[in-house]
């Protein structure tokens, strides 16, 4: 698990699970491997909200609506992020695999309202082979995102 992530749910005492997984590189590979619904693994997707980064984060089924998230930010135009775009900002983790405590980082963080449905969120821990598994109530007490109806399912 990426360090500062680690030391961030160690000093707020949150409980959390790790669970090693081969190697995956999408959200739905990973919940796959590890043998959860893909609903309950949260993918975090890199957007531009004008020239600003921010992070949405959604069920792995679904996609990012970019015209919802427009309406409920006011951001004159949106789109996701390219690599480029974010690459230097998450140095101790792979590329894709970030995990969604945009707070650590200093983005914003925009949250699927339907992973709240769900008891506990699972995640990548900072590699395309670990994910976390932690209280969505504490996920939300520690990184106060804003949550929106933001996503679509394929």
């Amino acid at each position: 698990m990426e360090r500062h992530l680690k030391q961030f749910l160690d000093d707020h005492h949150v409980h959390y699970v790790t669970r090693v997984h081969p190697q995956a590189f999408t959200a739905q590979e990973t919940a796959a491997l590890a043998h959860i619904p893909g609903k309950e693994m949260a993918k975090t997707v890199i957007v531009k909200l004008d020239d600003d980064l921010a992070m949405a984060v959604l069920p792995a089924p679904d996609n990012v609506s970019l015209t919802r998230l427009k309406e409920a930010t006011g951001a004159g135009s949106t789109s996701i992020a390219s690599e480029q775009d974010f690459s230097d900002r998450f140095p101790e983790c792979e590329l894709g695999a970030m995990p969604p405590f945009g707070n650590l980082w200093n983005i914003p963080v925009f949250v699927d309202q339907r992973l709240r449905e769900d008891e506990v969120i699972a995640f990548n821990g900072g590699d395309h082979r670990e994910l976390v598994q932690v209280a969505y109530s504490d996920f939300e007490r520690l990184v106060h995102p804003t949550v929106l109806n933001l996503s679509t399912r394929h």
